[in-house]
């Protein structure tokens, strides 16, 4: 099994979920002028991609599970012990950094709609802190 392999499918079922929720969050908290039924057949497709998607997944995790058996006559009780290790924690660590990079896009957009916001600050608004004499 290759790690890529797994990286994109993880992927995949994230951005397939991440679609899904957008097009359910339009299709019960929007107002009706939005076009229904293209909500409807869109959400439908995306179904029908994320069940694919796991069906991909159980696949590579058939894969994983025969590279195991074959690994186990070649690499010590360790070793094996490590290729568990990461291949068990590598999709939780693939969630936790899109979570993170969600996370870290939506302070961005904050911040942008927060400078823009803001009122224009004066050009020459610097004030004289020079001591005259008397």
């Amino acid at each position: 099994m290759s790690a890529g392999d797994l990286e994109r499918i993880v992927n995949l079922l994230l951005s397939l979920c991440s679609r899904l929720s957008r097009v359910d969050k339009s299709l019960y908290f929007s107002a009706p002028p939005l076009p229904q039924d293209s909500l409807h057949h869109k959400r439908s497709l995306l179904l029908r991609q994320t069940e694919d998607a796991r069906e991909l997944k159980e696949n590579l995790d058939r894969r994983q599970r025969t590279v195991t058996a074959i690994l186990t006559g070649y690499l010590t009780e360790a070793q094996l012990h490590d290729y568990r290790l990461f291949v068990s924690a590598k999709p939780s660590l693939l969630i936790r950094q899109r979570q993170l990079d969600d996370l870290i896009r939506q302070r961005e957009e904050q911040l942008a709609r927060l400078a823009e916001s803001l009122p224009p600050s004066p050009a020459h608004s610097v004030r004289s802190t020079a001591v005259t004499s008397l």
